[in-house]
């Protein structure tokens, strides 16, 4: 009751005509900024610090919030129709986004998009003032050996259901972990496939991996068949959401949030592994398999959703144990310290307009979102009129744009270009280009919690299932890889009865 009576508190805070004016500002110009491929939020929040310098800490907060969610869908709308995230957590809306522009419901992808945010957002942001502290009390118990399960479970999860065969999606998965291995050991210090150069010493960003195998590979993919055969142009379709989408989506949309909020609270969480596992998920479901690949809606709706629900869980850890689980979070914490506020236990005690204020505005920021957003899906969704030789020279140089903006560094520009030559070829040959993404951005992590757990039971392999909830994901896990045998043998069975 005192949490309820603390959010009305905060919307006294978050509804003033000033208040709503930056929330409105935050939410535009995050879209803006996160349809730009490469600038994400994290990026966004970081280059704004300064200028909410003159700005009172309350309406700097509730700006920022803003900028959050509207990165999130920005990135979410190139990832959809030019097949180009804007940040790692929109990879997973290309899957089955982009096929579904390129045959004409690109409006509908997006406005399946919009409001699997705005419902995850609002799932989340109801569980984030219900359950603050007790999924803060649950995060500080889950060890190295947990991470280290939960993200071999997103490994196995999304190679088992990618592309025509498992070997494939295996491959692409070992591309993946092989690129994230680039960089300083991250326990001893030592160069690994830097090739010498220092530039290469601080890894390859995220970024310009999804950027290189995304935008760049399918650019190059799409001038190589230019040649031969005319470009022919791609339908807008009707600008709304008909019966049929509404009734395949409504499920996801509210599965997501389930599946999003937990790992965006849990440390080393975010949006990455929950967008997966809720495709996994959607894809397991659904009554329409043989539309995955070529433009299933749920595989928009779960996993947009789920990454609302996710931004939403990352202030659990980060409002009450001052712990950041994503690069927003970290970047939204050196700016509580610019303003002297230190985020932990007593941050509700000593701020509490300040922190009420912020989570009241999360549910204004989505509403904001979806009423600027879903009228424009099909302003968004004509950019495909485009002539592709223009469209796709455009993406080539707002890839460039972002790649570099990421580093400042003219050599990221050839590593783009070397990363998507290896998109390119993986076309070629039927790689699917999402485990490849999973493995650079989950690989490190998962290499650290690795050597942590093995440090800790001393170089046991026991030390890697000690714990209740690493023996659950496993068993999980070998129910994922022996499921398609097993139900061969169920049908084998059936079959000679």
């Amino acid at each position: 009751m005192n949490a309820l009576n603390s959010l009305i508190d905060g919307f006294g805070t978050a509804l003033t005509p000033v208040n709503l004016l930056w929330a409105a500002i935050g939410v535009l110009l995050g879209t803006a900024i996160g349809v730009l491929p490469g600038i994400g939020p994290a990026m966004a929040v970081a280059l704004l610090l300064p200028v909410t310098y003159g700005l009172d800490p309350i309406g700097a907060f509730i700006m920022f919030a803003g900028i959050y969610y509207g990165a999130m869908f920005g990135g979410s709308t190139t990832s959809i129709l030019l097949n180009t995230p804007g940040e790692s957590a929109a990879v997973v809306a290309a899957m089955e986004g982009n096929p579904m522009a390129k045959s004409g419901r690109g409006a509908q992808a997006l406005a399946a998009a919009a409001i699997g945010h705005f419902a995850g957002g609002m799932v989340g942001t109801i569980l984030l003032v219900a359950l603050a502290p007790t999924v803060a009390e649950l995060a500080v118990d889950i060890g190295a050996p947990d991470y280290f399960a939960i993200m071999v479970l997103a490994f196995i999860a999304v190679t088992s259901v990618l592309g025509s065969s498992r070997v494939r999606g295996m491959a692409s998965l070992l591309i993946g972990l092989t690129l994230g291995l680039v960089g300083l050991d991250q326990m001893t210090g030592q160069q690994r496939l830097t090739f010498g150069s220092l530039q290469l010493a601080d890894g390859i960003d995220v970024v310009i991996v999804a950027v290189g195998l995304f935008a760049i590979g399918e650019a190059l993919w799409v001038a190589a068949h230019l040649r031969r055969r005319p470009p022919e142009p791609i339908p807008v379709g009707r600008p709304w959401l008909g019966r049929g989408d509404v009734n395949r989506t409504w499920k996801s949309w509210l599965r997501g949030p389930f599946i999003g909020f937990p790992f965006g609270a849990i440390p080393a969480g975010g949006a990455e592994i929950p967008t997966f596992l809720s495709y996994v998920t959607e894809k397991r479901l659904s009554k329409h398999k043989d539309e995955w690949g070529k433009g299933a809606i749920e595989g928009v709706a779960g996993p947009e959703s789920a990454a609302s629900a996710s931004a939403a869980g990352t202030l659990v850890s980060m409002l009450t144990l001052g712990l950041p689980t994503t690069a927003v979070a970290a970047v939204m914490l050196a700016a509580f310290q610019q303003y002297g506020i230190q985020p932990g236990p007593l941050l509700f005690e000593r701020e509490p307009d300040l922190v009420w204020g912020l989570i009241a505005s999360l549910f204004v920021g989505m509403v904001l979102l979806l009423a600027l957003n879903l009228p424009l899906a099909p302003v968004w969704a004509k950019l495909l009129r485009i002539p592709r030789p223009y469209l796709y020279a455009g993406i080539l140089f707002f890839a460039a744009v972002g790649a570099y903006a990421v580093g400042g560094e003219v050599i990221d520009l050839v590593i783009l270009l070397i990363i998507g030559l290896i998109g390119f070829g993986m076309r070629r040959y039927g790689l699917p280009v999402l485990p490849a993404v999973i493995g650079v951005i989950l690989g490190p992590n998962a290499e650290q919690q690795l050597r942590r757990a093995l440090q800790i039971s001393d170089g046991s392999v026991t030390g890697l299932v000690n714990t209740p909830f690493a023996v659950i994901v496993y068993a999980v896990i070998v129910l994922l890889l022996a499921w398609p045998l097993l139900k061969k043998a169920v049908i084998r069975s059936r079959v000679t009865a």
